[in-house]
């Protein structure tokens, strides 16, 4: 079963407005509207996504975007702000792009961009 097929747009508003849900249940709540919820919900968890990422990570700056605005990332610089390996975002990345069939490394001829 594909991870699209374990959430529903109606399931998903529920559990991202409900205030005592678990923080792990809510981001794969908002993760799977992000993927697979209509453009106008899209746009504005990317809206405030991208708030919170300058709040949170003030130096991390996008290294291009794409066609459609969103912003993608140098993992080298990603894993600087996080305080990980770049390897452990390499594999974080992998394992989410597995979930939701998704692709999010782009070759730039150098380490790689994400969004």
């Amino acid at each position: 079963m594909d991870f699209k097929d374990h959430w529903d747009i109606e399931t998903a508003l529920k559990i991202v407005q409900n205030k005592t849900v678990d923080s792990h249940l809510w981001a794969e709540a908002v993760e799977w509207l992000l993927l697979y919820g209509p453009p106008e919900i899209v746009s504005v968890l990317l809206q405030a996504s991208g708030q919170a990422t300058e709040q949170c990570f003030p130096d991390l700056q996008a290294a291009q975007f794409t066609n459609d605005g969103i912003p993608c990332y140098d993992i080298s610089q990603l894993a600087r702000s996080l305080g990980l390996s770049e390897e452990e975002v390499r594999k974080i990345l992998s394992r989410k792009e597995h979930a939701g069939n998704r692709f999010h490394f782009y070759a730039d001829g150098g380490s790689g961009t994400v969004h």
